[in-house]
């Protein structure tokens, strides 16, 4: 598993804004759907492309362009529904994919309410969009499903990580073909596995919240 964290004075900015409780809703939205394009910059180094021939005003050349099949982005819902715009901005011919994954706030458990994947993943990279990693859980709850489904290399984009969570993600997948990439990684989790400093409750911060 590789962990990979931008430092990068803009996304070092756009997180504070994110981070302050004063910051609106609609603004909130913007600036992830931002920052997520400037991590998706860096979580896409590795994308597959092959030769393509084109043509220019000038003369015909050799470029790149993306392979098929092409990349998968799944945001887990809600919160990285969030996400979404700013993965597809940077790469619009991106097939999406939609995974419903909560974790139970008593028990901490990992329940799978919904998907809208193919059936068969195999040979695929696979953009995994959520927030917050926080104790881990619904990550890898959702990495696993990939992998079931045959997926063969996945990146998870996170705006922040816990080390909690990152420990635990190295204890059960550190020699899967996981990449993370992390906006930043956070001192702690609190009694209530909030990530602290954090951002509070980013579905709550996106959408306003659901009684």
């Amino acid at each position: 598993m590789r962990v990979t964290v931008l430092d990068h004075p803009l996304v070092a900015h756009k997180l504070t804004v994110l981070r302050d409780k004063d910051t609106t809703s609609p603004v909130f939205r913007l600036l992830v759907e931002e920052l997520v394009t400037l991590l998706a910059y860096e979580a896409t180094r590795q994308v597959r492309v092959e030769p393509v021939e084109i043509e220019t005003p000038v003369t015909r050349t050799t470029g790149v362009g993306l392979s098929k099949p092409r990349p998968l982005v799944v945001p887990i819902l809600r919160a990285g529904l969030g996400m979404l715009e700013g993965m597809t901005r940077l790469v619009p011919t991106a097939e999406v994919g939609f995974l419903g994954m909560a974790r139970n706030e008593d028990t901490l458990d990992i329940i799978t309410y919904a998907e809208r994947l193919p059936d068969d993943l195999t040979g695929r990279q696979v953009f995994v969009l959520d927030p917050m990693l926080a104790t881990g859980g619904t990550l890898r709850e959702a990495i696993k499903f990939l992998y079931r489904r045959g997926a063969e290399q996945i990146t998870c984009i996170c705006l922040l990580a816990a080390p909690e969570g990152l420990a635990a993600l190295e204890e059960e997948l550190g020699d899967s073909e996981v990449s993370i990439v992390l906006a930043a990684r956070d001192e702690r989790l609190n009694e209530k596995s909030y990530i602290v400093p954090g951002l509070g409750d980013a579905g709550d911060r996106l959408y306003g919240v659901v009684d």
